[in-house]
């Protein structure tokens, strides 16, 4: 296809390549970890740089993914702005780093662990899109990671520090990422296979791949009382989180009892909503406590 030919379409095109829905959900998912952990509304100052971090460090790894899936994206999504000419591989590669820059830049006016995590996330993502996407389960945890460490990260912008509820609610999204990513290798058995992804579920079989996922939701049930126990949340995160425990133990027990494509699809899809609980009674939690 033709390159665009204005200024305005390269910049479409540019917005499209970081998926700004996943950037703002992953910038936002660091404000609610403020929140959570402080139980009031951060100052603006705490709020934008921990968004930018977050943001930034996202958008540069979703360039990085169209830049390494641009042979597959030819044949599945040709209309993404690689594989249409929308965007040149050279910008792509400028965009990953240019917007890892910043995220890692935006952490500076913290502290050194905040600094020191954003390059951290930064790494592992490369290493994830570059190397690790083919490997299965370490995949899965390299993403989880990436995923749940926004969460984390609110509450070392805020608190300078690690506390239980910034690490159960880290710890939370960690787990059930993970089994969730295990499940949707029993879904995407087919398309995985013939990318040769060594997922759970091609090396080990569906069943053990299904227990595998359970095993990582049950984890996630158990540490969610330590807010709690700990004094840190009171009873409004205590009575959310119920919901949430009830769900994924739903979850595991339908997955070991189904362990085929149809039931990993509606788990997937299943456990998503447990984890927009959980995000909710940990907000709840701190805002109420």
């Amino acid at each position: 296809m033709t390159p665009p030919k204005s200024v305005y379409e390269t910049a479409v095109a540019a917005l499209r390549l970081i998926r700004p829905t996943n950037s703002l959900m992953m910038g936002f998912a660091v404000i609610i970890g403020e929140i959570a952990v402080l139980g009031r509304i951060p100052s603006f100052f705490e709020m934008a740089l921990g968004f930018s971090v977050s943001f930034f460090l996202t958008a540069s790894s979703m360039a990085m993914n169209d830049y390494v899936d641009l042979e597959i994206d030819l044949v599945n999504q040709p209309d993404r702005p690689l594989p249409s000419g929308a965007v040149s591989k050279t910008g792509a590669l400028i965009i990953s780093a240019l917007t890892g820059a910043i995220g890692v830049l935006s952490a500076f006016p913290f502290r050194e662990g905040a600094v020191f995590i954003a390059l951290l996330t930064f790494v592992i993502s490369a290493l994830y899109n570059l190397y690790g996407k083919k490997t299965g389960i370490w995949g899965n945890l390299m993403v989880s990671y990436c995923v749940a460490m926004p969460f984390l990260y609110g509450g070392i912008v805020v608190l300078g520090a690690v506390n239980v509820t910034s690490f159960t609610f880290f710890l939370l999204a960690f787990l059930a990422n993970t089994g969730r990513e295990v499940t949707k290798g029993i879904a995407d058995t087919e398309g995985d296979k013939l990318r040769g992804i060594r997922t759970v579920a091609l090396v080990r079989g569906e069943k053990t791949a299904a227990l595998v996922s359970a095993l990582f939701y049950l984890a996630a049930v158990a540490i969610t009382p330590l807010p709690y126990v700990f004094g840190q949340l009171g009873m409004a995160y205590a009575l959310l989180v119920v919901p949430v425990d009830v769900g994924f133990v739903y979850s595991s027990y339908r997955i070991i009892k189904e362990s085929g494509r149809a039931s990993a699809l509606n788990v997937k899809t299943q456990v998503r909503y447990w984890m927009i609980l959980a995000l909710i009674a940990f907000l709840a939690g701190g805002l109420l406590r």
